[in-house]
C-alpha cells in the first residue's frame, strides 16, 4: 500500500507542481484559479479520447516496416493526436471566454491543459517501477508542458488577431514532441539527445513567454 501511494505522489506531483509554477509566473494578469483547474481537468480527461484515436492510427502504423512505424508512433500517434487535443481542450474551453484577455494567456492555458494530460498518463505508469516515474517526472511532463506552451503562444497571437497561427503552432508541437518519442523509440545513444531537447525547447518558450508579455504590455492589454 505504501509502494502505492509513493508511486501516486511520484506520478501527481511533477504537474501539479510545474501547474503551480506556470501560474505563478503570469504575474501581470492572473488568470481564475477556477478556470485554469477546468481546464487542466479538461486536458486530463482528454486522455481517453485521445487514447481511442492512438488505437485507430496505431493498428494504421502496425503495417509498416519499422523505422517508418517508429517515425507514425512518434509523429501521428503521439505527436500529433496528443497536441491537437490539448489544442481542442483549449478552443472548446476557454479559447472564447473574456477571461482570456492577453497572448500570454495561450501559453497558460495549454500549458495547463498538457499538464492534466501528462497527470493522467502518470497514473498509468503508478503500478510499475518508482524509477519510471521519477524519468518520466523530469522528462515526459516538462515535454507535454513546453510543446503545448510552444502551441499556446501561437494560440494567444490567433486570439488577437492573426487567425491563420493555429496550424503553425500544432506544427511546432508536433515536431517537439514527436521528435521526442522518435528518440525514446530509437533505443540507441539518441536517448542521450532528449535532455537536450527539452532545454532548448525551455529556453524557446522562455524567449515566447517574454514576447508574449511585451507584445500584451504594447497593446495595453497588461
Amino acid at each position: 500500500m505504501l509502494y502505492l501511494v509513493i508511486n501516486l505522489l511520484l506520478a501527481a506531483i511533477p504537474s501539479l507542481a510545474l501547474v503551480v509554477y506556470f501560474y505563478r509566473k503570469d504575474a501581470q494578469r492572473r488568470e481564475p484559479p477556477r478556470l485554469i483547474w477546468k481546464v487542466f481537468l479538461a486536458g486530463f480527461l482528454a486522455v481517453i479520447p485521445a487514447a481511442l484515436v492512438e488505437q485507430l492510427f496505431g493498428a494504421f502504423g502496425a503495417e509498416f516496416a519499422e523505422p517508418l512505424r517508429d517515425l507514425i508512433r512518434a509523429f501521428l500517434v503521439a505527436g500529433l493526436v496528443e497536441e491537437g487535443t490539448k489544442l481542442i481542450v483549449v478552443r472548446t474551453f476557454v479559447y472564447r471566454r473574456a477571461e482570456f484577455d492577453e497572448v500570454a494567456d495561450g501559453i497558460v492555458y495549454t500549458i495547463t491543459a498538457g499538464l492534466g494530460f501528462a497527470l493522467f498518463e502518470n497514473l498509468l505508469y503508478s503500478f510499475g517501477s518508482p524509477e519510471v516515474l521519477l524519468m518520466r517526472g523530469f522528462t515526459a511532463v516538462p515535454l507535454h508542458a513546453v510543446s503545448a506552451g510552444i502551441m499556446g503562444y501561437y494560440v494567444g497571437r490567433s486570439k488577437f488577431g492573426e487567425r491563420r497561427l493555429f496550424g503553425r503552432g500544432l506544427f511546432f508541437a508536433v515536431l517537439i514532441h514527436g521528435s521526442y518519442d522518435w528518440l525514446l523509440f530509437s533505443g540507441s545513444w539518441y536517448i542521450t539527445l532528449v535532455l537536450p531537447l527539452l532545454f532548448v525547447c525551455l529556453r524557446v518558450l522562455q524567449r515566447l513567454y517574454r514576447r508574449a508579455l511585451a507584445a500584451d504590455r504594447a497593446e495595453g492589454r497588461s
